[in-house]
């Protein structure tokens, strides 16, 4: 189930989906980056010329900086996801910002998602000065060992829309899933004339 349209204006100033009249699609990767999976996604991009935007974890780049640098270096960009994924219902303000400008001093974006999508209303207004909070108009569910890649892929047809912020993992977690079913849904945006875009 993705997040309901009409309680997304209840988190305030937060990016779900970019509204725009064209067929652009922004593509996401959280969690990474991680040996087992990163250099396999940046390869399946590579061959269908599609760029993304990567929401890294602070601990998982000071482990693989060479990792970071190699999606900077195939022209992705990149955003911070917390310095070890944190959920922002478990601490406050305070730690919760603390964790955030740790991955900082580590990831230069001034892109935030928040892990798990779990925020504080008091945590988005103090970091909202800083950078901007990106959610999600689709997630992919790639991470649920449950579901198919067959499951995937019709998540991602059903509710895909101009401008729509699509979420991957490039996690151990999601590996069987990612691998397969990104170059399915690269080759359908193709096939559909959507092109990419970068936040």
């Amino acid at each position: 189930m993705q997040f309901p349209v009409f309680l997304r204006p209840l988190f305030g100033r937060v990016t779900w989906r970019v509204k725009t009249d064209s067929r652009l699609i922004y593509l996401t990767f959280d969690d990474g980056p991680v040996p087992e999976v990163t250099p396999r996604v940046l390869d399946i991009l590579d061959h269908y010329g599609w760029k993304a935007t990567f929401f890294c974890v602070g601990e998982n780049v000071h482990k693989y900086p060479e990792l970071y640098q190699e999606i900077l270096r195939r022209g992705h960009h990149v955003g911070n996801h917390s310095y070890n994924h944190v959920r922002g219902f478990r601490l406050s303000e305070k730690d919760y910002v603390a964790n955030v400008k740790k991955a900082s001093e580590l990831i230069d974006s001034k892109l935030f998602r928040p892990p798990h999508g779990r925020i504080r209303f008091s945590q988005i207004k103090a970091l909202r000065k800083d950078y901007q909070i990106v959610m999600w108009d689709v997630i992919t569910y790639d991470y649920d060992k449950k579901k198919s890649p067959e499951a995937i892929f019709n998540i991602i047809r059903r509710y895909l829309r101009k401008g729509s912020i699509v979420v991957f993992h490039d996690s151990i977690k999601a590996e069987k899933n990612v691998l397969s079913v990104l170059p399915k849904a690269l080759a359908y945006w193709k096939e559909q004339n959507y092109q990419y875009g970068l936040l």
